[in-house]
C-alpha cells in the first residue's frame, strides 16, 4: 500500500491548554481508519490541523509526500483533502444542487460553472439526492443534510476524506444507510478517516482505528485489539470503573 498521509510529533497548545500533544501516525490510500475518544480528546482538532484550519503548534503534516503543514484550508480542499462537519450548515436559501456546486468550484479545480454544476448533479445522485437537486437546502431533512455534506465534499475530488461524526442524531436505519454510503465512497478509491461515538460503527467499518486521550494518542491498530486495549477501556471507563468491569467495551458500548 501506499503512504497517502503522514503526521510527525503533531501538537497544538491554545495557551496553556495542549489540545494536541506529540501525535504521529500514516495513513495508506484505500483505508478506513477510525479515529476515536472520549469527548475532548482533541478529535475534531486534529482534523483541524490536518485541513490548516488551525495552524501547528509544532510538528509535521505530510501529503501525497509533500509538507503541507502550513497550509490554508483552501490549499488542503485543492490538493485532495476533504472534510464534513459535525454541525452540519449548508447555506439555505442555496438549491441543494447549487451548495454541492460551491463546493466543486471552491476546491474541486472544476474549469468552470457548468462543468461545476454536472459534477454537483453526478455527486447527488452518488448520494441519493438527485430528486431534490433544485430544493432549498433548508428543508432538508438531517440525514438528508448530511448526505448533503456528503455530496459537497465528494464534488471536491478528494482522496482523503475526514469526516467528523457523519452519524450524529441518526436512527439506527439512517446510521446503516450511511455506513453503506461509506463503503461506496471507499471503494472509489477515496481514503477515509471516520470520528465517530458509536463503537458498534466503529468495529462494523473501520480497517484501523486510532485512540485519543487527552490529545494523545494512546493506542492504533487493530479496531478489537484497540478497542480491548487496557488503557482505552480505562480512558472511557476511568481507573476505578475499568478495574471492575472486565467486559470489553467492544461488546456494544458507545463512547459518550
Amino acid at each position: 500500500m501506499t503512504e497517502i498521509l503522514r503526521l510527525e510529533n503533531v501538537s497544538k497548545a491554545f495557551g496553556g491548554i495542549h489540545a494536541v500533544n506529540d501525535v504521529s501516525f500514516t495513513l495508506q490510500e484505500g483505508e478506513i481508519v477510525g479515529l476515536i475518544g472520549p469527548n475532548g480528546a482533541g478529535k475534531t482538532t486534529l482534523v483541524n490541523l490536518i485541513t490548516g484550519v488551525h495552524p501547528l503548534t509544532s510538528g509535521k503534516v505530510v501529503f501525497a509526500g509533500t509538507d503541507v503543514s502550513r497550509q490554508k484550508p483552501f490549499q488542503a480542499a485543492r490538493r485532495g483533502l476533504a472534510r464534513t462537519f459535525q454541525i452540519v450548515q449548508p447555506f439555505p436559501e442555496m438549491s441543494v444542487l447549487e451548495n454541492v456546486a460551491a463546493g466543486s468550484l471552491f476546491g474541486g479545480g472544476r474549469g468552470g460553472m457548468a462543468e461545476a454544476m454536472q459534477a454537483a448533479r453526478d455527486e447527488l445522485e452518488f448520494v441519493g439526492l438527485g430528486h431534490v437537486a433544485e430544493q432549498p437546502a433548508a428543508l432538508l431533512s438531517l440525514p438528508n443534510r448530511k448526505r448533503l455534506e456528503l455530496a459537497k465534499s465528494l464534488a471536491m475530488k478528494p482522496k482523503v476524506l475526514l469526516l467528523d461524526e457523519v452519524n450524529a442524531g441518526l436512527n439506527a436505519a439512517e446510521i446503516d444507510g450511511a455506513l453503506e454510503l461509506i463503503r461506496k465512497i471507499a471503494a472509489r478509491g477515496i481514503t477515509i478517516i471516520l470520528i465517530e461515538h458509536l463503537m458498534k460503527v466503529v468495529l462494523s467499518i473501520s480497517q484501523r482505528i486510532l485512540v485519543l486521550h487527552h490529545g494523545e494518542l494512546i493506542a492504533q491498530g487493530d479496531p478489537q485489539a484497540v478497542v480491548n486495549d487496557p488503557r482505552v477501556v480505562e480512558a472511557y471507563l476511568g481507573a476505578k470503573f475499568a478495574a471492575r468491569f472486565a467486559t470489553p467495551i467492544a461488546e456494544g458500548a458507545s463512547n459518550g
